[in-house]
């Protein structure tokens, strides 16, 4: 799937958004600029549904088209492509400890294995936490190739509308309960994060809106075709939809924002990925200046940006004549200079290094399935 100027776009939006939102780690972005960072939290959740629709573009197509499933090939891509700067990160984050952004790291095996977001006693060790959604994203390469071959062999829409109904349901019943569950035992720790935030069983709904779309898109194209010829009705659904998740997210430990403000929210994200993917449509129209760039870099970005912006507050800030909103550009520059580093350095080259070793296109690679 070629690059779509929309996707991108979005993309840079959400990692913005999320290193907004982590400002309060270098106490925040002051009263006038709380509007920009109270929902940062929810770029995780575009990410979410992104790569749930071009990870299940690229798999779906394949197997539309009757090619065999080749997991040891999915694997070794997608492992070349997290691995090299994620260990870079994860290794700086164990050596230099005057590097975190707070003092205590859970062990080095959780993160290696990615059960950080499983396991994590968050109230004694936050350093590099914002790990758990790559967490959530691993669960997601090594489960979905499964089923999207099981589906693959008996394409039935009732069979997946039925699936999705079980899924969506399923996850505000689970909420609901641990919610209700935890908040009548108030356990001394923070229940809301390790038991209802992290956990990849309570966050599907952002990867299972981006997976629909792209069944939409492989399985009836015609229908993708037609609503993607109305692209400002679906952006304008989109906003109202993500608009209506906020209000619900007003309360962000609440019980209806954690049962039922999940899957609204990836709706509505999902309806914006949908109206980006439009070439017409104002989200995809043209390509926005910088977007591409900060799309390209954005996972870099992501694994490093607490670092930088740790190292601006500790030793930088305090060393200039500067305060509030002048420290911005400092703050943002250490954190593209940084990312920036990370992506050209060691993302890069492992992408060479994984087309250098790729195995020949015409071998059928160890552990494949046929379609």
């Amino acid at each position: 799937m070629h690059r779509l100027p929309g996707l991108d776009l979005l993309r840079s939006i959400a990692i913005v958004w999320v290193m907004l939102f982590h400002a309060f780690l270098v106490g925040g972005l002051g009263p006038g600029f709380e509007w920009l960072s109270r929902f940062g939290w929810a770029g995780v959740d575009i990410f979410f549904v992104l790569s749930g629709f071009l990870i299940g573009s690229q798999l779906l197509s394949s197997l539309r088209r009757g090619e065999a499933l080749r997991l040891g090939d999915f694997y070794w891509r997608r492992a070349w492509r997290i691995l090299p700067a994620f260990a870079v990160v994860l290794a700086v984050y164990v050596a230099f400890p005057v590097l975190r952004e707070t003092p205590s790291l859970e062990a080095w095996w959780q993160f290696a294995s990615f059960t950080l977001n499983l396991l994590i006693d968050y109230g004694r060790n936050q350093a590099f936490s914002h790990a758990w959604s790559l967490c959530v994203e691993e669960h997601f390469y090594l489960f979905f190739p499964l089923l999207a071959w099981w589906f693959a062999r008996r394409p039935s829409a009732a069979r997946l509308a039925a699936l999705c109904v079980v899924l969506v349901l399923g996850g505000i019943a689970l909420r609901a309960g641990v919610w209700l569950h935890d908040n009548a035992l108030q356990p001394s720790r923070n229940w809301f994060i390790e038991d209802i935030y992290y956990p990849t069983w309570m966050r599907l709904d952002g990867l299972l809106a981006g997976v629909m779309l792209a069944a939409l898109r492989v399985y009836r194209p015609g229908l993708w075709a037609r609503l993607l010829a109305r692209p400002t009705p679906l952006m304008l659904a989109g906003l109202a939809t993500v608009t209506l998740a906020f209000w619900l997210f007003r309360d962000r430990t609440g019980l209806a924002a954690n049962a039922i403000g999940w899957p609204l929210l990836s709706l509505g994200l999902g309806l914006l990925v949908a109206s980006a993917c439009a070439p017409r449509g104002r989200l995809g129209r043209r390509a926005l200046p910088g977007a591409g760039w900060l799309a390209g870099i954005s996972y870099s970005l992501y694994l490093s940006h607490k670092i930088a912006m740790h190292a601006v507050h500790a030793w930088i800030a305090p060393a200039l004549p500067l305060q509030g909103p002048a420290l911005f550009p400092v703050y943002a520059a250490a954190i593209l200079a940084v990312g920036a580093a990370l992506h050209h350095l060691v993302e890069q080259p492992g992408l060479r290094l994984r087309d250098r070793l790729a195995r020949s296109p015409r071998a059928v690679p160890a552990g494949s399935m046929p379609a």
